[in-house]
C-alpha cells in the first residue's frame, strides 16, 4: 500500500493511493496515519479493506491535491550521519565504525511539496535526499534478525541541513538539522511488503533540473535492519517514530567551492518505488 495524508495545513486526512493513481479517504477506518494504525495489526486490517468502496477524493496528488507529512505525531525523527563512504569522504570525514546518531526536531517536518524556508541569516543550507524508515511495532533490544518485523514501511525524506550551524558553530549537529521545514517526507509510506529489496534502490536529487545526487542503497555503511537493532540499544522506538538512514554523495558541501541554497531554487528528489518530492527554496524575512 501507498499511504499518504492530504488536505491543507494542518487539517490532513489520512488516505491511499489506488492503482489508478486516485487518493481513496480513510477517515471513516483510523483517525490518521500515526501511532497505533501504523502497527502489524492496524496495516494488515488496511490490506483486506475493498479499496474500490473507499471514497475518492478530487484532485491529482502533488497537483491541485496538497499532501501533507505521510505520517504525523512522530514521537523521534533519528538519523543516521556519513552512513554512505563515497560521502563521508566528499565531507572531509571518516567512515564511522558504528553508526552516527542525531536527532531532527519534529517540528521540522512538512509535507513533500512545501515550500523550504532558509533560516535568517543562513549561507549554507544544503540538501541531502534519504532513506526514511517508519516504525509500526515498537521495542527495544531489537535484534537486527527480527528488525523488518517492526517496520510500518519506507518514504523519501530530505534531509536538509544548515552546514555552519551544523559543524561550524559549538555543540551538537542538531542545530543545523531541525530548523523549521528542514524535514519533508512522504509524498507516501509504502509498506515493507511493497517496497521489494530496500537495500538495492536508485536513490537520487536535483537542484533547478540539475542532477547532484545519483545513488543507491545498496551502498550503504549500516544497513535498515542493523541501524533498527543499533537504535533500539539506547532508546525504545515507537510507533510512528522515523528514521532517516543517510544520504549517497553529491551534497552542496561537497562541491569544491561548495554549492549551498541562496533562494529561488527548486529541489527534486525521489527513490525507486517510493515517489517523488519537489520543494521551491525561498528565504525567511531577514
Amino acid at each position: 500500500m501507498k499511504l499518504l495524508r492530504y488536505g491543507p495545513i494542518g487539517q490532513e486526512k489520512p488516505g491511499l493511493l489506488d492503482e489508478q493513481g486516485q487518493v481513496r479517504d480513510l477517515s471513516a477506518i483510523i483517525p490518521d496515519l500515526a501511532g497505533q494504525a501504523l502497527t502489524a495489526d492496524s496495516l494488515a486490517r488496511l490490506q483486506q479493506l475493498d479499496i474500490s468502496q473507499l471514497p475518492v477524493v478530487s484532485g491529482t496528488p502533488q497537483q491541485d491535491l496538497r499532501l501533507g507529512p505521510c505520517v504525523t505525531q512522530v514521537g523521534k525523527f533519528i538519523c543516521i550521519g556519513l552512513n554512505y563512504a563515497d560521502h563521508a569522504q566528499e565531507s572531509g570525514m571518516p567512515v564511522p565504525p558504528e553508526p552516527v546518531i542525531f536527532g531532527k526536531w519534529t517540528s521540522a517536518i512538512v509535507g513533500p511539496d512545501d515550500d523550504v524556508l532558509i533560516p535568517r541569516g543562513s549561507e549554507k543550507t544544503d540538501w541531502e535526499v534519504e532513506l526514511g524508515v517508519v516504525i509500526g511495532s515498537g521495542g527495544s533490544y531489537i535484534e537486527a534478525a527480527d528488525a523488518m518485523n517492526h517496520v510500518a514501511g519506507f518514504c523519501v525524506i530530505n534531509d536538509i541541513s544548515e552546514r555552519e550551524y551544523q559543524l561550524e558553530r559549538a555543540g551538537t549537529w542538531d542545530k543545523g538539522k531541525g530548523c523549521d521545514t528542514f524535514g519533508p517526507i512522504g509524498p507516501w509510506l509504502v509498506t515493507a511488503d511493497e517496497v521489494g529489496d530496500f537495500n538495492n534502490l536508485s536513490i537520487w536529487l536535483e537542484v533547478d533540473g540539475e542532477r547532484h545526487q545519483n545513488g543507491n542503497t545498496s551502498t550503504m555503511v549500516f544497513k535498515v535492519p542493523e541501524l533498527i537493532a543499533y537504535c533500539s540499544r539506547f532508546m525504545s522506538l515507537q510507533p510512528g517514530d522515523i528514521i532517516s538512514t543517510g544520504t549517497p554523495p553529491g551534497v552542496g558541501l561537497g562541491f569544491k567551492p561548495p554549492r549551498y541554497l541562496k533562494g529561488g531554487e527548486v529541489m527534486r528528489l525521489g527513490i525507486e518505488g517510493l515517489g517523488v518530492q519537489q520543494q521551491r527554496v525561498t528565504r525567511q524575512g531577514e
